[in-house]
């Protein structure tokens, strides 16, 4: 068992008793409604973070890479749904993770992606099913739920060759929210225009059997509506910074930090100076719209306890500028090169990505399991 001081900096630092607890929190959500929930493995990317929600939540998963499903694929789960439109060129590789007790479900949003798919299958056999992503929001790919005509055409290639699923949405705006009034709006227009396609659909005798819907925000916005049969979320293993400015938790909440080391004081500048650039960071703000900015990250002690006011204000390579919040009234701590502090991400996701591998501290904040992760698609 290490000591949090032995370890060298910057290194990730994961609290499980915090992991184990927001799990819990999302399976609660679960026990009396009747749709299936489907964890996203992009956050963690871990094996040992991947048994616990199969444990809680079955063999349903959501992925952002194919090297998450050649990695977890014998952890028990028998579902992957891909979440990134996909290509031609990764048909055949996705192909290989196939079997008869691993089913894998990729996004489609253009006729010219579903008849290669179609085709696909018909020459080789390899049965990769498919939805049609949708887009709410404007947030990124996907077809409008008002563009019919595309969507029928979609729905129709892949239901003739048996290839079709159903549809999926992401409420990827629901990042920018900041009170429980806006995100309730947002979780329901999640719900009604994903419905709009799915009758849309039956109405043209084309049958959805998967209905997926998902944000961590908006699951926990406790929006729910029946005929939704999936709910999706990833975030929530960790939590971060964006997610307490969304208001669906406490900084306290946050499973993950950046331990780092103070490697100068300049007192001209009034700064701390830190060993935790955006190598170790990441330069994702996604704070600029909430109440509270946190800069490049909340500034924590060795006990992972907040310290009022104090943010990453800069980063650079290797080095992270440490200030106190402009207006505060808060003081600089006194710290000398070489204490030890711990920075919240903004973005658990981008953060986590810096990393191989998680330090996982107990109640007694000791270091007493090493979890590897993995990167890359």
């Amino acid at each position: 068992m290490k000591n949090i001081y032995d370890l060298l900096t910057p290194c990730l630092i994961l609290d499980e008793d915090k992991l184990l607890k927001n799990i819990k929190r999302i399976k609660s959500l679960f026990v009396k409604k009747k749709y299936n929930f489907r964890p996203h493995l992009k956050t963690a990317k871990c094996r040992e973070i991947t048994l616990e929600l199969v444990k809680n939540f079955g063999s349903l998963a959501m992925v952002s890479t194919i090297e998450e499903i050649e990695n977890l694929k014998n952890c028990g789960i028998d579902d992957f749904l891909y979440s990134v439109s996909i290509v031609p060129s990764k048909f055949e590789r996705l192909a290989k993770c196939l079997s008869e007790d691993c089913e894998i479900t990729v996004l489609v949003d253009s006729v010219y992606i579903a008849e290669k798919l179609v085709k696909f299958f018909n020459q080789t056999g390899f049965k990769i099913k498919a939805v049609i992503e949708l887009d709410l929001d404007g947030h990124r790919s996907g077809v409008s739920p008002n563009s019919k005509q595309k969507i029928y055409q979609i729905a129709k290639l892949l239901n003739d060759a048996k290839l079709f699923r159903g549809v999926m949405s992401h409420a990827g705006e629901s990042y920018n929210i900041t009170n429980k009034t806006s995100l309730l709006k947002c979780a329901k227009n999640e719900v009604d225009q994903t419905l709009k396609a799915v009758s849309f659909l039956k109405s043209n005798s084309i049958d959805c059997e998967l209905i997926t819907i998902g944000s961590t925000p908006t699951i926990l916005s406790n929006y729910y509506d029946e005929r939704i049969n999936e709910i999706r979320a990833g975030v929530f293993v960790f939590f971060d910074l964006v997610q307490a400015g969304v208001g669906i938790c406490k900084i306290q909440d946050i499973a993950i930090s950046v331990l780092t080391s103070v490697i100068s004081i300049n007192e001209e500048s009034n700064s701390i100076i830190v060993d935790a650039g955006w190598t170790a960071l990441s330069r994702d703000t996604g704070n600029a719209n909430h109440t509270i900015d946190y800069g490049y990250g909340q500034v924590c002690n060795i006990l992972g306890e907040v310290i009022e006011d104090l943010i990453v204000s800069n980063l650079q390579q290797e080095h992270g500028i440490i200030r106190i919040r402009e207006n505060s009234k808060a003081k600089l701590p006194v710290l000398k090169p070489g204490d030890l502090l711990r920075i919240l991400p903004n973005h658990a996701c981008a953060t986590a990505a810096a990393h191989n591998k998680y330090h996982v501290i107990n109640k007694k904040k000791k270091i007493d399991k090493i979890w590897n992760r993995f990167n890359y698609w």
